[in-house]
C-alpha cells in the first residue's frame, strides 16, 4: 500500500481566519455541510453578497470575505454559537459512523474491501461543476446516502478543467455555450500526494503515448471521491485536454476520457492500496475498467483471457441509465485502434477483432461498432436498470446478447432511483418534519408507518403557509435571476413585475431533448393561453434546461419555446431561467405547486426531479413512465395519458397533448383554486400530504443504496454459463 496524504493548503489559497471561526475552515473541506441543517446558511450568513458572487463555494467565500466582516462574525455570540453547534455535529457525524457490519442489510462490503463506484460525472454540489444532469446528480446522491448509512464506498471520477458548458440565450432564443475554467486550488478539494510530498500520479498509455494524471480528493461526508486530472506539465498539450470538458469535444475525446476513467481508475485504487469487494459501473462510461482488471490477472497470474474475464465478472456490477440503443456510447473500430495500443490488446491474448467483439451485440459481426454497454454487460455479473419499466425495456433492448433466451429469462433487473432527501428538502419543510414526523426524521426515511402518522399530524394551514412562503422566495429568486441575466420579458415590463406568488405555479426543468417533448405544451397555444390568462384562476410556468451543444434539434425546440414566451400574450406568466444548475433545481423543486414531466413513453429511464418535488410537498403531473409509473396511485398526484406505449409517435404526441390540457383544465386548476371558507385549499393540501407520506419513504436514495447493497453488492459471484451473455 502506498502511503498518501493531501496538500492541506495551496500557498495561493491560504486562508487566514480569526481563531473563533477556524471550525468553518475544517467544515469547508467536506461537502457534508451541503446537506446538514444550517450548513448552507452558516456560510451564506457570513457574507450573503460574496456567497452569491462565488457561486456558493465555501473556500472562495472564506478567502474573499473582508477582514472587517470576518471580525464582526468572530465577535457575534449568536453566530459563534451556531458555528460551535454545527462543528460539533460534524465531528460527531465523522467520528461515529453507523456500524455497517451490524446493519440488517450488511453484505460482504467492508472498510477493507469497499464498493468502488465509478461514474463520469458527479453532482455533489453546484460549487463542484463536474455534472451535466440527472446521471451526475444521482451519483452525488448515491455517495451522500452511502455516507449517511456508513456503507464503505470509494468513488472515482474525472476532474474536468472546464466542466459542462454555461448557457446563455441570444435575443432570438438560440442557445450559446461558454465555459469557465475550474481552478482546483479554489475548490473544496485536495491534491493527493505521496509521503515524499510529490503529487501521486497514475499512468495510462493512450494513443500510444504515456499520459499521466494527478489525483484530487473531495470529501463527501464519510465518502472519498477521487478525481483524475491530466492538466499537468508532464503531458503534451493534446493530452492535457483529456480532462478538458465534460461531454465536450469529438468521439476521440470521449473514448480517451473513458479509457482514463476505467483503466486509470483501477490503477489509482491499486496505488492507494484499495482492494474493492465490488466495482460498480454507474453507466457504461467506465466499462474499460473491466478490461484493465482482466489485464492485471493475465499479467500477474498468467491466466487466459477467458479465465480472467470469468474472474472479473465475479466482482463487477453495472447500472445502465439509457433506454435507447442510440444513447449508448459506440465507437468506430478505427477510433478504437487509434486510442488503444496494440501492445495492450496483445497482452490480453486477443486479436483486434476479438477485442472489438467484446463491445458488439453480435460478436461475429464485422460491421458493428464497439459499444461500451455490451462490453459492460458481458464483463459484469449483474446488470440493472433504474426503474421497473426501464428494467423491462433494457431486457428487450439487449436480448440479443443472450441468443436463444426468452425475454423473461434475460437477467437484467432493476433498482428504482431515489433522491437524497436532506440535500433537496427545504429548511422550512425540514423544520416541519422535525416537529411532526421525528426530530431525526432523516434517519427514518424508509419507515412508512412513521411518515404516514407524522405527516397526518401536520396542520393543513401550517403546511400551506410554509409552502406559500417558499413560493414567495421562488418569485424573488426568479426576479433576481432575470435581473442578473438582463432578460427582457416585454418592453414595458421589469423583472420586479414578473410572476405572482398566489398563482398556480408549474415547473418544467430538465435536459432539452426531443423525447422530453418540451414543445408538447405548445401544441394548442390558444388553449394554453386561456389557461394562463384566466383572471380568476391563472396558471404560470417556469422553465429551465440545457440542450447539448451538438444537438441542433434540441436547440431549435428551446428556441421555439423562447420565441413563444416573448411573442404570446402570456409572456408575464412564463419565464425561462438560463444556465440550469443544482441551485436553480433546488429553488424550483422546493417551491413549485406542480412539477410537469411529459417524456415520450417508454424513454424515461427513471427521472428523479419529481421525487425531489414530492419530498417538498409539491405534486407531480407526469406521463406514466419511469419512477412515476410505479409511484402514482391516483391520490398522490396527476397522470398524463395512459401507461401504454404502443402508439405511433405522432398519435401518442397528439393524445398526450390533449390529455395534458384536459388534466390541467379539469383536475389540476379546479382543485388548486377550490378554497374553503378560510381561504385554504384543503383538498389540495390533502393531496400534498398524501404525496409526501407515500413517496418520501420509498423514493429516497437511502432505500436505493440499501437495495444495491442487498440485491447487487452482496451477490457478486460469477453467474453460471447459462446466465452469462454470449462471449467471443
Amino acid at each position: 500500500m502506498i502511503e498518501t496524504t493531501e496538500i492541506e493548503k495551496q500557498d495561493e489559497g491560504k486562508i487566514e481566519l480569526p481563531s473563533s471561526l477556524l471550525p468553518l475552515e475544517q467544515l469547508s473541506w467536506n461537502y457534508w455541510w451541503s446537506w446538514a441543517p444550517d450548513g448552507l446558511s452558516i456560510f451564506r450568513d457570513l457574507d450573503p453578497d460574496t456567497w452569491e458572487e462565488c457561486e456558493h463555494n465555501p473556500r472562495q467565500l472564506l478567502a474573499k470575505t473582508s477582514e472587517y466582516r470576518l471580525a464582526q462574525a468572530a465577535t457575534d455570540p449568536y453566530y459563534l454559537e451556531r458555528v460551535t453547534r454545527i462543528s460539533e455535529k460534524f465531528k460527531a457525524y465523522i467520528d461515529h459512523a453507523p456500524d455497517w457490519s451490524a446493519s440488517p442489510s450488511a453484505s460482504a462490503v467492508t472498510h477493507q474491501h469497499p464498493v468502488a463506484y465509478f461514474c463520469a460525472e458527479y453532482g455533489v454540489h453546484n460549487s463542484l461543476p463536474l455534472y451535466s444532469g440527472g446521471l451526475g446528480i444521482l451519483a452525488g446522491d448515491h455517495l451522500k446516502s452511502a455516507s449517511d448509512l456508513g456503507l464503505p464506498l470509494i468513488a472515482v471520477g474525472l476532474l474536468y478543467r472546464y466542466g459542462y458548458f454555461r448557457q446563455r440565450l441570444r435575443n432570438d432564443g438560440w442557445q450559446e455555450e461558454h465555459y469557465g475554467e475550474t481552478r482546483p486550488t479554489e475548490l473544496p478539494i485536495k491534491l493527493v500526494v505521496s509521503k515524499n510530498n510529490t503529487p501521486l500520479k497514475i499512468e495510462v498509455v493512450i494513443r500510444n503515448r504515456r499520459v499521466l494524471a494527478q489525483v484530487w480528493r473531495a470529501a463527501v461526508g464519510r465518502v472519498q471521491l477521487y478525481l483524475l486530472d491530466t492538466n499537468i506539465p508532464d503531458n503534451i498539450e493534446t493530452d492535457r485536454w483529456v480532462t478538458g470538458h465534460l461531454y465536450g469535444g469529438d468521439r476521440e475525446t470521449r473514448i480517451v476520457q473513458e479509457m482514463l476513467l476505467g483503466i486509470g481508475g483501477v490503477r489509482l485504487l491499486r496505488k492507494l492500496g484499495v482492494t474493492p469487494h465490488v466495482f460498480h459501473l454507474n453507466e457504461g462510461h467506465s466499462a474499460f475498467l473491466t478490461i484493465e482488471l482482466a489485464h492485471e490477472l493475465i499479467r500477474t497470474q498468467k491466466l487466459s483471457f477467458s479465465d480472467a474475464a470469468a474472474r472479473v465478472r465475479g466482482q463487477c456490477v453495472f447500472t445502465t441509465h439509457t433506454p435507447v440503443a442510440a444513447g449508448n456510447d459506440e465507437f468506430d473500430p478505427t477510433l478504437v485502434s487509434t486510442a488503444f495500443s496494440q501492445d495492450y490488446i496483445r497482452e490480453l491474448g486477443l486479436t483486434f477483432d476479438q477485442f472489438l467483439a467484446l463491445g458488439r451485440v453480435d460478436a461475429s459481426s464485422k460491421e458493428e461498432r464497439f459499444g461500451l454497454t455490451p462490453l459492460a454487460i458481458r464483463m459484469c455479473c449483474s446488470t440493472n436498470g433504474v426503474s421497473r419499466k426501464h428494467g423491462e425495456v433494457s431486457r428487450a433492448l439487449w436480448q440479443k446478447l443472450w441468443p436463444g433466451r426468452q425475454l423473461s429469462e434475460i437477467p437484467i433487473t432493476h433498482i428504482t432511483n431515489g433522491v437524497h432527501a436532506p440535500t433537496w428538502v427545504s429548511p422550512l419543510l425540514r423544520d416541519l418534519y422535525e416537529r411532526y414526523v421525528a426530530t431525526d426524521w432523516e434517519l427514518h426515511l424508509r419507515d412508512r408507518t412513521l411518515w404516514q402518522s407524522g405527516v397526518s399530524r401536520i396542520p393543513s394551514t401550517e403546511l400551506w403557509n410554509t409552502h406559500q412562503l417558499l413560493k414567495e422566495r421562488l418569485v424573488a429568486f426568479i426576479r433576481y435571476r432575470l435581473s442578473r441575466s438582463q432578460q427582457i420579458i416585454a418592453q414595458d415590463e421589469t423583472a420586479k413585475e414578473v410572476f405572482d406568488p398566489n398563482a398556480l405555479t408549474i415547473g418544467f426543468a430538465r435536459r432539452v431533448a426531443g423525447y422530453k417533448r418540451w414543445n408538447l405544451l405548445l401544441t394548442d397555444p390558444e388553449r394554453l393561453s386561456r389557461l394562463m390568462n384566466n383572471e380568476e384562476r391563472p396558471v404560470q410556468f417556469v422553465f429551465a434546461g440545457k440542450a447539448h451543444p451538438q444537438d441542433e434539434g434540441a436547440k431549435r425546440i428551446l428556441q421555439q419555446l423562447t420565441q413563444w414566451r416573448y411573442e404570446s400574450a402570456s409572456h408575464e406568466r412564463a419565464v425561462f431561467l438560463e444556465d440550469y444548475d443544482q441551485e436553480i433545481a433546488r429553488q424550483l423543486v422546493q417551491s413549485v405547486d406542480v412539477w410537469l414531466n411529459v417524456p415520450r413513453r417508454p424513454l424515461e429511464a427513471s427521472g428523479t426531479s419529481g421525487e425531489k418535488v414530492a419530498i417538498n410537498g409539491g405534486l407531480n403531473l407526469s406521463i406514466l413512465d419511469g419512477w412515476w409509473l410505479e409511484a402514482y396511485d391516483g391520490t398522490n398526484g396527476f397522470a398524463v395519458g395512459s401507461n401504454l406505449d404502443t402508439f405511433e409517435t405522432g398519435d401518442a404526441d397528439r393524445a398526450d397533448a390533449d390529455s395534458l390540457y384536459r388534466v390541467l383544465e379539469q383536475e389540476v386548476v379546479p382543485l388548486y383554486y377550490q378554497r374553503e371558507s378560510d381561504g385554504v385549499p384543503h383538498q389540495w393540501i390533502a393531496m400534498m400530504k398524501r404525496a409526501i407520506e407515500t413517496l418520501a419513504p420509498q423514493y429516497n436514495s437511502d432505500r436505493m443504496v440499501e437495495e444495491y447493497a442487498v440485491a447487487i453488492y452482496s451477490r457478486v459471484p460469477p453467474l453460471s454459463p447459462r446466465s452469462s451473455p454470449a462471449t467471443i
